[in-house]
């Protein structure tokens, strides 16, 4: 009876522990936000070897007299334990010292492939908010995007350019490192094209990639 009380005792804890993780998980890509606003994988990039909390703080350069370097310490921890970015002590001082790694490098903003205009996309409040209508579409039909917004998402883009903008980006980085792949996996495939249709192919990314290795097909999107 005790064995068995203990192992329905521990299913319990481990479903509370996985609500608990799908709540909180928003708050990942919220602090990946962040670090991209500040900059902080540009600013270590920039200065070519790992910096301390107070060198990140001084070329952030806050308008603010008092930047709080605490809040700051909270967030990199965080994304250190998420391992976004790498962190280790300096023998003299013991005072941690943040690195990139392969998940901050796709962080850089000036990067040739860089993941920053889907964190900025996913992030933004024309995407977020229309998750808080989910249980109004079950109950009602619909979509979300358009219960929030007024409009299907396509035709809203039309008519706001902020959101056009914002939505083209974040697709057309995604699609320039997928295309990016496909060419080095499956270059050969396009030798004997002439012509290539990106169709709904948003501002023409994919198809861009393509004809930049390989100038000789005329690539048009639709």
């Amino acid at each position: 009876m005790g064995k068995a009380m203990d192992s329905e005792v521990d299913a319990a804890i481990i479903g509370q522990a996985n609500i608990l993780q799908y709540l909180y998980s928003s708050v990942e890509s919220i602090a990946l936000k962040c670090a991209v606003e500040l900059r902080i994988p540009d600013i270590i990039h920039s200065h070519g070897r790992p910096m301390t909390l107070t060198q990140i703080a001084i070329e952030i350069g806050s308008t603010s007299p008092s930047l709080n370097i605490n809040c700051l310490a909270r967030i990199m921890r965080f994304l250190v334990h998420k391992q976004v970015f790498d962190e280790m002590s300096q023998s003299n001082n013991g005072e941690s010292l943040y690195s990139l790694n392969q998940s901050s490098k796709w962080l850089l903003q000036d990067a040739e492939q860089s993941l920053v205009p889907l964190v900025f996309m996913r992030n933004h409040p024309f995407i977020t908010s229309p998750f808080q209508c989910l249980s109004q579409c079950v109950k009602e039909g619909g979509t979300a995007f358009q219960k929030t917004h007024g409009r299907e998402m396509f035709e809203f883009a039309s008519v706001n350019p902020e959101f056009n903008l914002l939505f083209n980006q974040g697709m057309a980085c995604t699609a320039k490192i997928t295309t990016k792949a496909m060419i080095s996996e499956y270059g050969g495939s396009f030798d004997s094209i002439g012509s290539l249709v990106d169709v709904g192919g948003g501002t023409g990314a994919a198809v861009a990639e393509i004809v930049k290795v390989y100038p000789h097909i005329e690539g048009k999107k639709l």
